[in-house]
């Protein structure tokens, strides 16, 4: 590896982060500023370690793919590692196991936290943990690349190590534009959101902080009852459409607003995605009406939000699903293991895999009636390739053996068997809120040291779908 372009790459990032926790300054000094010097003394430290390894490792070098993979990994690390600097230093977050398993809650857009009481944190706080959701959505390395020219050799193998899904969609022969215009359309999205809040009757702190949790299917509120804080019919409809829309291919977003209307309508995935989710809402709503005292309103309305919440992965709640019988919980806890589409910023195991997999089962039946018939996997008329079924398939096989080894390790610890897997399904998948004692109204808290440190793995390899962290640990990644 060339470790000296990492570390070069990995310092200039640690620098971007003190340049975008600024921003959560402007808001300490407004509201106050009683967690001002946490955040400045972080600022400093960003930029002078960061500016160090910066200068002693210049030099341009070319990045291989396992360098991708190694900047990666190693900046998302860092970047927790420092980001959670001023919950401790201000002591709102005393212990540092807690902190960075809140930014990296953050930054891999789980929301899960372990905050008993979210409203007692200073603002400048608040915003910087709602920022972390905002980087983390669409990517800081992808950010990287968008804005700075040193990144363009060797980027597309950042680019490939960080976006989620299994395509990665190029917009432009040059990988910087592609950047580029992820993020200028995550930009305009959330401008978007933003005003739309503020007329519901939000602050501008709060309405960008749930755009932020919204934009990024992060799921962090300023208030301790999330959105259910709000109670509003038209802040709910705003953060579903959006949460939705933040499910949604970016690549799709961006080829509508270039005036190709018919882009989502001709996208085999999104229409999946579009059909299922209402499918599912119905399906909920109905055993909301049927479970609780509700009018079939307000169960269309609760099943709604939670549905595209949950299958988006983003963790808002307007109620307690845990109140919704066993079936009801049942398919929300499937839910966490479905996720966006492909190039979303959502997690989980996305809806392209979910697609593949069905088509592969009808597939290999066909074969079965038919054994001397060559039957191709297609989807929207094209052939999926051998390789990428193959792909997909050991990505479900990983995906689901990580899942239930996690279950058993946090059962170890203490956990009672429902809070032990939900926890890991829903910090895997990027979810946040799980069952148990990690339900939607409750928090990650009393989870012991170890099981902390556990899930925070999980968070970092949800994000990273899995393959860019444990190739890391396979023996050819460190062979010459």
């Amino acid at each position: 590896m060339n470790t000296r372009a990492i570390l070069h790459i990995v310092a200039l990032l640690i620098v971007f982060e003190g340049v975008s926790m600024l921003t959560a300054v402007g808001f300490s000094l407004y509201y106050g500023g009683e967690d001002l010097w946490s955040l400045l003394i972080t600022v400093a430290l960003c930029f002078l370690c960061g500016g160090l390894f910066f200068f002693f490792t210049r030099g341009q070098a070319e990045l291989k793919l396992r360098d991708g993979f190694a900047v990666v990994v190693c900046s998302w690390s860092a970047l927790t590692a420092f980001g959670a600097l001023p919950f401790v230093l201000s002591g709102a977050i005393p212990a540092y196991t807690d902190a960075f398993f809140e930014t990296m809650s953050g930054f891999s857009t789980t929301g899960a936290t372990i905050l008993v009481n979210i409203e007692a944190l200073p603002h400048g706080l608040l915003f910087w943990r709602s920022m972390t959701h905002w980087i983390g959505g669409m990517g800081f390395v992808v950010l990287s690349i968008a804005i700075l020219p040193l990144l363009g050799v060797g980027g597309m193998q950042l680019f490939k190590a960080e976006v989620p899904g299994p395509t990665k969609d190029r917009l432009s022969p040059r990988i910087t534009e592609t950047a580029k215009i992820l993020w200028g359309v995550y930009l305009l999205l959330s401008v978007l959101e933003t005003v739309l809040l503020l007329l519901g009757g939000m602050s501008l702190f709060d309405a960008l902080c749930h755009t932020f949790g919204t934009m990024a299917t992060g799921g962090f509120s300023t208030k301790n009852h999330s959105v259910a804080h709000y109670d509003s019919l038209y802040i709910e409809a705003i953060i579903i459409l959006f949460m939705f829309i933040a499910g949604t291919n970016f690549s799709l977003h961006y080829r509508f607003l270039s005036g190709k209307r018919d882009s989502y309508r001709l996208d085999r995935e999104f229409r999946f995605y579009l059909q299922f989710t209402l499918i599912t809402i119905l399906i909920v709503a109905a055993i909301v009406y049927a479970t609780t005292n509700v009018h079939i309103g307000a169960a269309l309305r609760s099943a709604a939000f939670q549905v595209v919440s949950i299958i988006t992965t983003t963790g808002f709640v307007t109620d307690d699903f845990e109140h919704w019988g066993h079936a009801g919980q049942l398919i929300m806890v499937l839910l966490m293991f479905i996720g966006g589409c492909a190039g979303s910023t959502g997690g989980s195991i996305k809806i392209i895999r979910i697609m593949v997999v069905l088509k592969h089962g009808v597939t290999e039946i066909s074969k079965l009636l038919h054994p001397n018939a060559l039957i191709p996997v297609r989807l929207g008329g094209r052939v999926v390739s051998t390789d990428v079924v193959t792909r997909i398939l050991a990505f479900f096989i990983i995906y689901l053996i990580i899942f239930v080894s996690g279950s058993i390790c946090m059962a170890l610890l203490g956990l009672d068997t429902i809070t032990a897997f939900s926890s890991v399904a829903a910090t895997l998948g990027n979810v946040g809120p799980g069952l148990g004692l990690v339900g939607p109204t409750d928090h990650y808290a009393h989870v012991p040291w170890a099981g902390k440190w556990l899930l925070t793995f999980f968070m970092l390899l949800g994000r990273l779908e899995i393959y860019t962290v444990i190739v890391l640990f396979a023996p050819d990644f460190w062979r010459k």
